[in-house]
């Protein structure tokens, strides 16, 4: 409750998510992924260039494991006993 107490109020211009420098002055990087995706990708939906472009090999990655854990379940689950 006290964390929720200190957010800020929904559609805050003014919220951290919202700015393009943080309060150090560093560029925010989320501000330049919004900014650019469309121009680096030519897609309109920023989560699929997120996921596709950007994080291409991880997310390449995540799929490997959990197609390794479900074949390897499938393995385990088919066992024949004697």
């Amino acid at each position: 409750m006290a964390a929720a107490a200190g957010l800020p109020p929904r559609g805050d211009l003014h919220a951290p998510a919202h700015l393009l420098v943080n309060p150090a002055g560093a560029p925010v990087a989320g501000a330049y992924y919004i900014q650019h995706a469309y121009k680096h990708a030519g897609t309109p939906n920023i989560v699929t260039v997120v996921l596709a472009d950007y994080r291409g090999f991880d997310t390449l990655g995540e799929t490997l494991v959990v197609f390794t854990g479900a074949i390897s379940v499938l393995f385990i689950l088919r066992r024949r006993r004697p």
